[in-house]
């Protein structure tokens, strides 16, 4: 196996020089460093990945650090969009990627910081972290350098990647409106989601920018699960017959209304037009397939990993990076009887 040594031999200079030539150091003249890739390339040599992080104090390994994975999620499909998104960014930069799950409960066990000391990470890039997550705090503290799905922290270390969940939920009451409901009713997240705070204001932003009255009895959550929101739903539309239209903020919670509204007997788009939020691969294969707000979440995992190099290498004074959105048609909405 080819070492250092051979081409420091070849090339006529140090292993000093070898060593910083290919560790990217600018003292080393160009004509030099480029015999040296070329002899590199030559002979074959492969440096050691842990002796090169010893030296360089980097790993080249970014980390996906998820809170609340489960099989819960894996119907949305979300998570694995983004780390697909992610890995083939990092797989063009030639940096590993690894991915390490934790909880609330976790959090409070561990601190951030020995975590990512422990998977020897340079980065981090963060999903499903919650507003009380004891992390949350840790990572704003800390000079790791991060980016966040869906929460918008921001400073020198930190940044973050997003869809404009206010303008998502807009452009839902919007075409609602269109179809003449006025009786709009919504199913949200959860109080310690972020998207579930921004998607409640453009939900309400869109009500009153069609003119349309805000029954706030009407908006209840469904904690992003199928059964909890098929559970609310159920209550909501037995108590209040008059709603026509329901905007959920995610799609795996509008199959849990679609779920309730079958249940007491409700036609789908005829008595109830349904909007949900993702696109999900799911989406457009239930029967009616789902009208829905769109994000592309395999982009928000590359830009994720783009935009984390970018602070790693202080390329860029960018800290937030938003994806754009899209209402898609489908079938369960029609205009109102």
């Amino acid at each position: 196996m080819a070492t250092i040594k051979d081409i420091a031999k070849l090339a006529g200079v140090s292993v000093t020089t070898v060593s910083r030539a290919l560790n990217g150091y600018s003292d080393v003249n160009a004509d030099t460093r480029k015999r040296i890739e070329q002899i590199a390339k030559e002979i074959e040599y492969s440096p050691n990945a842990l002796a090169r992080s010893l030296v360089m104090k980097h790993t080249k390994t970014i980390g996906l650090l998820v809170s609340g994975l489960s099989r819960d999620g894996a119907k949305d499909n979300i998570v694995f969009d983004v780390l697909t998104g992610i890995n083939e960014y990092c797989g063009s930069m030639g940096y590993d990627l690894v991915l390490f799950n934790t909880t609330t409960s976790k959090q409070k066990e561990k601190t951030y910081a020995q975590l990512c000391r422990e998977r020897r990470v340079d980065g981090v890039i963060v999903q499903g972290i919650k507003k009380d997550d004891p992390y949350l705090i840790e990572i704003f503290d800390s000079n790791i350098p991060c980016v966040l799905i869906d929460v918008p922290v921001e400073n020198e270390h930190t940044g973050y990647v997003s869809t404009d969940n206010v303008d998502g939920s807009m452009k839902a009451i919007r075409h609602l409106a269109e179809l003449g409901h006025s009786n709009i009713a919504m199913i949200n997240g959860h109080d310690q989601a972020y998207v579930s705070k921004e998607r409640r204001k453009g939900f309400e932003l869109g009500m009153v920018e069609e003119g349309l009255d805000i029954h706030p009895e009407w908006i209840v959550n469904g904690e992003f699960t199928e059964l909890k929101a098929e559970e609310a739903a159920y209550q909501l539309l037995k108590n209040n017959p008059e709603i026509t239209a329901i905007f959920c903020a995610s799609d795996l919670m509008a199959l849990g209304v679609m779920r309730a509204a079958f249940d007491l007997g409700k036609k789908i788009p005829g008595d109830l037009s349904i909007v949900g939020y993702d696109d999900i691969t799911l989406a457009s294969y239930v029967t009616p397939a789902l009208t829905t707000i769109a994000q592309d979440t395999f982009r928000m995992g590359y830009e994720a990993a783009d935009l984390l190099l970018k602070i790693l290498h202080q390329t860029d004074e960018k800290r937030v990076q938003l994806i754009d959105n899209e209402l898609k048609v489908r079938k369960t909405t029609t205009r109102c009887n």
